[in-house]
């Protein structure tokens, strides 16, 4: 599949049951593979009444009307991938798999529906015994542990190893990946791995401490859809179950606001475009036609909003002409809107202290603690961008700029914090991580380098700024400047102008609509900067 974000959205199938409050389900498969830029398609095997408090009752349609829906979807759509949930009865799950069989899709994962949370089995033995002999169809089955363990003819997992030993033996019965996920096990942490046929060892790992939030309703569905989604656009099963796993996490963080229903109740399936979709600017680009659309909103053209002319306040080389020797670059323009942003960052108390050198170290060291957490996540996001990259330079570029925070950058945070255990991540530092890693992971190498730009060029402009004020005052025994001369080095603005260049060459050859969605998330980012900065002033002002 490409990775090009002019590519059509991967259309998915979801064939599962209904969930009238919204939690579960078709209607939870359909939540995320939007989420995670799809077109959803839905067939209905089962028709549940349910809310967040349990199942009152379930009506199974007769197998013509599902073969109807499944042949009206396939003799119409070509699916990218196609995501199988509840199976009910023998007749559906035999129905399934036949066309299955006869409409091969490049993308098949299996939710193996079998056994509820609580520990109730949903099904019959007679339909356990046909759902094993739909499961050679799939690419990848979805299992939890009290499912795997039905599968792998074992007692539920008590341990991560005898879950990954019950992987293992379910991946080479079946000849198929399974998602081997650790959310069932005791403990503060849910580990989960992909294993694959004849393979001891994982071939990816995951981890991650455990989210605190009783509304989980939906996960397993919300999960299997999501990443089915990724891999029909990216190709790459690792990657993709990182990239919608790092989104879950994020939908389960923001879950608590959704105050849907008195029990457990659903993830927050669009927690990453919550804020955009109350950014004015955001919506009426969304909404406007082309030939009506605001002035300079389109990413070409005169820029009319009465910020400062291209290039001023940037730092020398970055007005430079690029190589292409335009008049004005489309980073410029960027650079243009987001010099309100760029304004408050530079009044924040946070960053006036930071550079003179009065902010209180504690204030510092939790700062660093929250950076260290979202470089984690940074890195990631930089090492997907390389593999999106579109030539070999550009992406050497970025794979060396992932191991340069790993071994550079987070090791200095290390050291300043002197291996002191970290403090939670904050609200805004998951928002910044959960979004630079869905738009290298599902926009493309253009949304995605634009994504990044601002970790480049705000932080370079606000190393220089903080530079220059540290000297004002005194460069000699500042109790920041090691810190502050990583992001004012003459290495990091070459890295910068990289950055733009790639950004810039992207830009040149995209349509209008992903110029629009470039420019998106270049603000988006630089918002979420500015949100970066502001909460640690925030947070110290509070402190003891």
């Amino acid at each position: 599949m490409t990775t090009t974000p002019s590519a059509p959205a991967p259309r998915v199938l979801s064939i599962a049951g209904t969930d009238p409050t919204g939690g579960a389900g078709h209607a939870a498969d359909l939540k995320s593979i939007a989420a995670m830029g799809g077109y959803g398609l839905s067939v209905v095997t089962a028709v549940v009444a349910q809310n967040t408090r349990g199942v009152v009752a379930v009506h199974t349609p007769p197998v013509e009307v599902l073969q109807a829906q499944l042949d009206a979807v396939a003799q119409d759509v070509e699916l990218d991938a196609v995501k199988v949930g509840m199976l009910g009865s023998v007749p559906v799950i035999e129905t399934v798999g036949r066309w299955l069989a006869e409409h091969r899709a490049p993308v098949v994962v299996v939710d193996p529906v079998m056994v509820a949370t609580a520990g109730g089995r949903l099904l019959e033995p007679e339909a356990e015994h046909a759902l094993r002999g739909i499961l050679h169809h799939a690419d990848l089955i979805t299992p939890n542990l009290p499912e795997l363990a039905v599968l792998a003819e074992r007692p539920v997992a008590r341990t991560w190893d005898e879950a990954l030993a019950q992987g293992r033996a379910v991946a080479d019965t079946f000849g198929t990946r399974v998602l081997v996920k650790g959310g069932h096990l005791a403990g503060e942490s849910t580990p989960d791995a992909l294993v694959v046929p004849g393979r001891q060892e994982p071939a990816a790992q995951y981890g991650g401490a455990r989210v605190a939030t009783r509304n989980t309703h939906g996960t397993g569905c919300s999960l299997s859809s999501a990443l089915a989604t990724v891999v029909a656009r990216t190709g790459d099963w690792a990657g993709g179950i990182g990239t919608a796993r790092t989104w879950l996490r994020g939908a389960l963080r923001a879950a608590d606001s959704l105050h849907v229903g008195h029990g457990n109740g659903p993830v927050h399936h669009m927690h990453h475009v919550q804020d955009l979709v109350a950014d004015p600017a955001f919506v009426s680009a969304a909404g406007a036609a082309d030939d009506d659309a605001a002035p300079g909103r389109s990413g070409v053209g005169p820029r009319a909003h009465g910020v400062p002319a291209a290039g001023a306040g940037q730092p020398a080389d970055a007005r430079e002409a690029d190589a292409g020797g335009t008049a004005e670059r489309f980073t410029d323009e960027l650079w243009e809107d987001c010099a309100p942003i760029r304004e408050e960052i530079a009044a924040l108390p946070f960053v006036t202290a930071l550079g003179d050198g009065t902010l209180e170290r504690a204030a510092f060291e939790w700062y660093l603690d929250q950076d260290m957490q979202y470089l984690e996540a940074y890195s990631r996001a930089l090492a997907l961008l390389a593999a999106a990259a579109p030539g070999e330079e550009t992406r050497e570029f970025f794979a060396a700029a992932a191991a340069a925070v790993v071994t550079g950058e987070s090791a200095l945070h290390r050291a300043r914090l002197g291996g002191r255990s970290p403090e939670p991540p904050s609200a805004t530092t998951s928002a910044y991580a959960d979004f630079l890693l869905a738009r290298t992971g599902q926009d493309g190498f253009a949304v995605g380098a634009a994504a990044v730009l601002p970790c480049y060029w705000l932080y370079a402009h606000v190393g220089t700024e903080l530079t220059r004020r540290a000297h004002d005052v005194g460069w000699e025994g500042h109790p920041f400047a090691d810190w502050l001369a990583t992001y004012s080095d003459p290495d990091f603005q070459s890295a910068t102008d990289v950055a733009r260049r790639a950004v810039d060459r992207a830009a040149a050859t995209a349509d209008p609509a992903t110029r629009e969605a470039m420019r998106r998330a270049f603000l988006r980012a630089c918002r979420l900067e500015l949100a970066f900065f502001a909460q640690t002033a925030d947070d110290a002002a509070g402190r003891p």
